[in-house]
């Protein structure tokens, strides 16, 4: 048996590591948010949990798995999720949750998540270990 209700909301998985507006500018021709802006708030999101992870500079190398489940409007509150998969040699592995919640609502709507990989990389770009100490 689930050890979630089944009158709990669901809630986002992992830790909250960015949170933005939703503004006229990001909106692509139907007035909706752009995926791209989304996708690039996902980006800055993930780096920052796979940066705590390498103890340092990393850059995205991959994202996969990637669905949008909901158009989000302007004015919304934007908040990303990361999950931290997997950890290789070099390589990190981050499940991104974006949550939204409008301004006349309170209850948050997940409208998209996403695999993004990152690798560690060193002062001139090259690949390098992320540490053993977590």
């Amino acid at each position: 048996m689930s050890d979630i209700d089944i009158d709990e909301e669901p809630q986002p998985v992992g830790d909250l590591a960015l949170q933005t507006l939703t503004m006229p500018k990001d909106t692509n021709a139907n007035g909706d948010i752009f995926g791209g802006w989304l996708m690039s708030q996902m980006d800055l999101a993930g780096a920052i949990s796979a940066r705590e992870v390498a103890k340092g500079r990393v850059t995205t190398v991959a994202v996969g798995n990637m669905a949008f489940l909901r158009p989000v409007p302007v004015g919304c509150t934007v908040s990303c999720y990361c999950e931290i998969l997997e950890v290789g040699r070099s390589s990190i592995k981050v499940m991104i949750e974006v949550w939204t919640k409008h301004p006349d609502e309170y209850i948050q709507q997940k409208v998209t998540e996403g695999e993004f990989i990152y690798v560690a990389i060193d002062n001139n770009g090259r690949t390098r270990p992320v540490p053993h100490e977590r």
